[in-house]
């Protein structure tokens, strides 16, 4: 039996649904999500494994215009992420009447990729008249060549057997890269932190979110790993944030806490404690020994 193998960059602009559709596909919950834009600042690996493939899937930071050190660091990441693929999916969502300036540039990266391309229409289950996807459709056909399109609701996983269909044939032959059972490239300290600020953009409001950085200064089994103890700092900007985070006698930052360890648990099967300290680091986006030290380097 042929075994295929490959990496899969998922690239966009921010919002269109790319770390929902990599949960969704690989079956577990890898990627942080949110409802505001730009949550994702690395490049997350996801492994799907099957008797005949190993699908990686790479989620990556909304290519935008970057306003600081960390915002050039995520378009950074997402640019690389496609050099060396198998393939890419280049998620659009239905909503767009127009295309964007970010989307057209994408458009011109890709066309100097000479891998296989899979353009996703997401959200189509917000749109009322469907006529508008044949239409958005045509518009993408016109700028260049996709080997699929294939029109998706992530978050009703519709049409996502047919993406996995669809990458199955286009991956070369190739060797398993990860044991059978590897589910993440990610360290567990950078799952918990990404949990952390996860739970602070659900949260949160505004701006305040996007100036949040996670360190984990301690994790610990204890009790013979009876239970998980974690220890983070939460980084702000401003010390009026700190306030916000914070909360009146602490609500907010209780709130973060619980939500966070209730997650922690599920993911590792074992009781967490977890303490938060919340910290102001002026600009610290722009600080590139600040952005070393929280794993954006």
């Amino acid at each position: 039996m042929t075994f295929k193998s490959g990496f899969v960059s998922i690239i966009g602009k921010p919002n269109v649904g790319k770390s929902t559709l990599l949960n969704i596909l690989t079956k577990e919950k890898v990627a942080i999500t949110s409802k505001k834009p730009q949550t994702t600042r690395n490049t997350i690996k996801s492994v799907v494994t099957t008797d005949d493939c190993q699908i990686i899937f790479m989620d990556t930071p909304g290519i935008h215009k970057p306003r600081n050190e960390l915002g050039k660091y995520m378009v950074g990441k997402a640019e690389d992420s496609i050099k060396e693929v198998d393939a890419v999916l280049f998620v659009v969502e239905v909503l767009n009447k127009k295309l964007t300036t970010i989307e057209l540039n994408i458009v011109e990266i890709l066309k100097k990729l000479k891998v296989p391309k899979i353009l996703i229409i997401n959200k189509i289950d917000l749109v009322k008249n469907k006529e508008e996807i044949l239409i958005m459709i045509d518009e993408y056909n016109k700028l260049m060549d996709y080997d699929y399109v294939i029109p998706v609701s992530a978050i009703n996983e519709e049409g996502l057997n047919q993406v996995m269909e669809s990458v199955k044939n286009i991956l070369p032959e190739g060797p398993k890269y990860f044991p059978d059972d590897t589910l993440t490239d990610q360290p567990e300290k950078q799952i918990m932190a990404e949990v952390i600020r996860e739970k602070s953009f659900n949260l949160l409001s505004d701006e305040i979110p996007y100036g949040i950085g996670v360190e984990i200064i301690s994790f610990k089994d204890e009790k013979e790993g009876e239970i998980l103890s974690i220890q983070a700092n939460l980084y702000c900007e401003k010390n009026s944030h700190k306030g916000i985070i914070i909360g009146k006698k602490g609500s907010m930052l209780k709130s973060i806490g619980t939500e966070a360890r209730k997650e922690m648990e599920n993911l590792m099967g074992t009781k967490v404690y977890l303490e938060l300290w919340v910290k102001v680091k002026i600009d610290w986006r722009n600080n590139k020994n600040m952005l070393k030290n929280l794993g954006y380097n």
